[in-house]
């Protein structure tokens, strides 16, 4: 299982969430759940559409989970 850092940010209408190594993926939500779900998603189509695009696939790393409250 391949592993990507994902940061999410709080904002005045609910949360957001991107990932550093693949450029463009995206996510928003009312709820950090529902960011994290629909993060989840967009991280699983993601490489797939920048293949079809020509885009270079970024090698995978590996990171741990920080949460601060």
């Amino acid at each position: 299982m391949n592993k990507f850092l994902v940061l999410y940010e709080k904002s005045t209408t609910g949360y957001g969430a991107y990932a550093p190594v693949l450029p463009g993926c995206v996510a928003t939500g009312r709820s950090l759940e529902e960011t994290r779900q629909r993060m989840a998603k967009a991280m699983e189509m993601h490489p797939s559409a920048m293949r079809d695009d020509g885009d270079p696939i970024p090698e995978l790393s590996h990171f741990e989970l920080v949460e601060e409250n």
